[in-house]
């Protein structure tokens, strides 16, 4: 039998990588590569990382995430090709499989097509050859980004129809037979699928991680916008009315808890960019929370300490990775208890 854990069950470590001056982030590495290390050695007081090294980096990320004050003894470094940087997309999905980890390694295209992918769709392979994981690693015929679902562990799975179900990433099953592919490979009973909510400026045609979030005891946290002239006040009203209407596996409504809407954010071209705190990592004994020198930092913070009250909750000033569309979650991809040597 297998069951997808919830981000929130225990980790032995989160997978990141570094970026290189021949992706995208070349133009803004000495904005970035500051917010990486501070991400890493963050994560590193409470966990493992397993830190990819672009085989075309400038400079050792290993120093700058020692300068951060990372825990070093608790880093492992792999020098492996990459596209990007964004763990999330490309990183295994991991389920246990009768209690036993099982790294499954999906296809990933570059969000539909929209980006080169063919160095990011060999990395947990390589993780594998190097023996980085103690888990075996099982390829799957099938696009799925990690951002695009949510876990509750326990047999249910959120996501987004406008993601799962663009023409470019499955376009030879059904709503249906994709649904059905997810509960055997996954381990889910049910789906629960959103058909409203988007952020301007986002490549990954509305992944989960930048909407709503699973959380325990029946939780979901969900981006809400309360100015009725902003371009996604209408579009996440009628989210939060599908939530509500949302119901537990035992018949029940699920609390919910606002997450405010950051001031619009405008990257290089003047395009509005996707700023979102529900792109938050959940770590052993924290939560990493993306900020963006907000007045809404703050009860963001407070909102996510709510869902997770026994938990350290670090915000992470992350408004440079918005040069590129992302965010701290994006970013990591957790491997739960038991999967890596």
């Amino acid at each position: 039998m297998r069951r997808l854990p919830a981000e929130w069950e225990e980790q032995d470590g989160v997978l990141v990588a570094w970026p290189d001056q021949e992706s995208d982030w070349q133009p803004a590495l000495e904005f970035v590569e500051p917010v990486f290390a501070e991400i890493i050695a963050t994560i590193s007081r409470f966990e493992r990382v397993i830190l990819i090294e672009p085989d075309t980096v400038s400079s050792s990320p290993m120093l700058k995430v020692k300068e951060a004050g990372a825990a070093m003894e608790r880093i492992t470094c792999c020098k492996i090709a990459t596209n990007d940087t964004w763990a999330r997309d490309f990183g295994p999905i991991t389920v246990m499989d009768n209690d036993n980890p099982l790294l499954l390694d999906f296809g990933f295209n570059g969000w539909g097509l929209k980006f080169p992918a063919d160095r990011d769709n060999r990395i947990n392979q390589a993780l594998c050859s190097a023996k980085i994981f103690s888990s075996p690693v099982k390829t799957v015929g099938f696009v799925l980004e990690g951002g695009s679902i949510e876990s509750d562990g326990n047999g249910t799975l959120l996501t987004t129809s406008r993601c799962l179900l663009s023409p470019n990433r499955n376009p030879h099953l059904s709503k249906e037979e994709i649904e059905s592919f997810l509960c055997q490979e996954l381990g889910s009973r049910r789906v629960l699928w959103l058909e409203n909510g988007y952020l301007a400026g986002d490549d990954t045609d509305s992944h989960i991680d930048t909407l709503a979030r699973l959380a325990p005891e029946d939780t979901i946290l969900h981006v809400t916008c309360t100015d009725p002239v902003d371009e996604h006040f209408d579009a996440l009203e009628a989210m939060k009315c599908e939530l509500e209407k949302f119901r537990t596996e035992s018949g029940k409504p699920y609390r919910l808890i606002p997450l405010p809407l950051p001031s619009p954010c405008y990257g290089s071209e003047s395009e509005r960019i996707p700023a979102t705190y529900a792109n938050y990592l959940v770590l052993n004994k924290a939560v990493l929370v993306p900020t963006y020198s907000d007045l809404c930092d703050s009860s963001a913070l407070a909102a996510i300490g709510l869902a997770f009250p026994s938990r350290t909750v670090i915000g992470i000033e992350c408004r440079p990775l918005l040069l590129q569309h992302g965010s701290l979650h994006c970013l990591t991809m957790q491997l739960p208890k038991g999967s890596l040597s």
